[in-house]
């Protein structure tokens, strides 16, 4: 069988598109499949519309706060099919963007849905077409960016119905705003739809398993977060088991466990946001012998997955779950291939939830860096001391950095308050250039600007701090 392309991409997400473009640009005779849409679950279901309707409720909760600014209006209220609206009309215009893409960069476009059978060298691709029919297509290589999908528990009662049930799919796009909701599951996901409801007026309970809310912060900001959060009026029951959920025509009533205390929460609407799962399956990879953790495929360092010109990068080989890792490791995995040297697969990664307030890090916590033995200078800075934050009246949150004693290397970087998902890419450039904290404590920053802090929680690791 004659070899079609250099580089198939099955998925068209994030990973997924940036890989077959970096493929394009080395000179790769390139194709994508997809079988939803291009952009996948980010563009067109995940960060990108939900920004857009986070937004939508940011403007909607300032305008409860005019009074700070000198400023008022008569009357408030919104639209709710318009703010959904505009949501999906930001996705499609993105989604369009990488059409262009492709086409720019002469990346062919198979609308369909592939599996994967022994092949001549690299696994061929079995593709049943959208437009009806099938298409076999066999290259050199073969790339999984299939992504992952929102974990359900079908025995607790924890399945989408669309209705009363929803994941972050039927939570963008609800024929009308809830007046109650409860939220199960403090990851990002869980807690940007909480503060999306709650800015909207609606009444929101998270229910959280483990011990505290946002789990994979550092534990200084996720209790800074949960006090924020409660002032602006969301609840929650941490730690709590869900038990079981009964729906009605009403509503649904769940049933947790407390502490070893049985209490029932009763709502509108839940949404279940208890992580994800990869999608791994119908693509016949225990037949190639790919083997398979947690639904998860099994990589090494450059996305390679032990079956010769087999390769997997972004959610479905694993942890962390986040659209950028997704690119970086696309990248890396296809310049890999091209015989070049590739970008460094272990540079840090930003996390970021953009609640209000948002929330962003990178590195180690400090707890992680306690238990890896390591001697450590913790460095933290308030906004409410921050000249730009008390103009702007955004002075909740701080700024807090965490450094390698020895070598003062920074290792973790960890911000709460007003757009720290824009400013956490300073610790991450630090980061990557292996920064020190004398190079931090050097860096000149902008008067007056937000990001002041992060020179003032640098200096303040090592007793200089300057407006404290």
């Amino acid at each position: 069988m004659a070899v079609d392309f250099d580089v198939l991409v099955i998925g068209a997400g994030p990973g997924g598109y940036v890989t077959a473009i970096r493929a394009a640009q080395l000179g790769l005779k390139t194709a994508i499949v997809e079988r939803e849409a291009l952009g996948g679950v980010c563009l067109n279901w995940g960060c990108i519309p939900t920004k857009a309707l986070l937004k939508s409720g940011e403007v909607y909760e300032t305008l409860d706060h005019l009074a700070d600014y000198g400023l008022s209006v008569e009357k408030r209220g919104f639209d709710f099919a318009k703010v959904v609206a505009r949501s999906r009309k930001v996705a499609a215009q993105l989604n369009a963007g990488v059409g262009y893409l492709m086409k720019k960069h002469k990346i062919e476009v198979i609308e369909g849905d592939a599996r994967l059978e022994k092949g001549e060298g690299a696994p061929k691709a079995i593709i049943a077409l959208k437009a009806g029919g099938e298409r076999t297509v066999q290259a050199k290589n073969v790339i999984l960016a299939t992504g992952a999908r929102a974990r359900t528990i079908p025995a607790a009662g924890l399945e989408p119905d669309g209705e009363r049930v929803w994941t972050y799919r039927e939570a963008m796009t609800p024929k009308a705003a809830p007046k109650s909701l409860v939220v199960i599951g403090s990851g990002a996901i869980g807690i940007e739809f909480a503060s999306f409801y709650r800015a909207l007026g609606a009444d929101v309970t998270v229910v959280e398993a483990l011990p505290r809310i946002l789990p994979v912060e550092d534990e200084e900001v996720s209790a800074a977060a949960k006090k924020a959060f409660e002032r602006r009026g969301l609840k929650f029951r941490v730690p709590a088991n869900v038990k079981s959920l009964t729906k009605s025509k009403t509503g649904v009533a769940i049933e947790i466990d407390v502490g070893g205390k049985a209490e029932t929460l009763e709502a509108e609407v839940a949404i279940v946001a208890v992580g994800i799962v990869g999608n791994v399956e119908n693509l016949g990879l225990e037949a190639l012998g790919v083997k398979i953790d947690k639904t998860h495929v099994v990589t090494d360092k450059h996305g390679g997955v032990g079956v010769a010109g087999l390769y997997a990068i972004g959610d479905v080989a694993g942890p962390p779950w986040l659209a950028h890792k997704a690119s970086h490791e696309g990248i890396h995995c296809v310049e890999h291939i091209a015989g070049q040297t590739p970008v460094n697969v272990d540079s840090p990664i930003p996390g970021c939830t953009y609640a209000n307030p948002q929330v962003a890090s990178v590195g180690l916590t400090e707890a992680q860096a306690k238990a890896e033995g390591r001697e450590i200078k913790v460095g933290r800075f308030p906004f409410k001391v921050n000249g730009k934050a008390i103009a702007s009246s955004e002075t909740e949150g701080f700024v807090k950095t965490i450094f390698d004693g020895k070598t003062g290397a920074l290792i973790g970087a960890h911000m709460i308050g007003a757009e720290v998902t824009e400013m956490i890419q300073g610790f991450v450039l630090a980061m990557t250039l292996e920064a020190t904290e004398a190079e931090l404590q050097a860096t000149v920053f902008a008067h007056p600007t937000m990001s002041e802090a992060m020179h003032e929680a640098s200096l303040d690791a090592y007793g200089k701090v300057l407006h404290l």
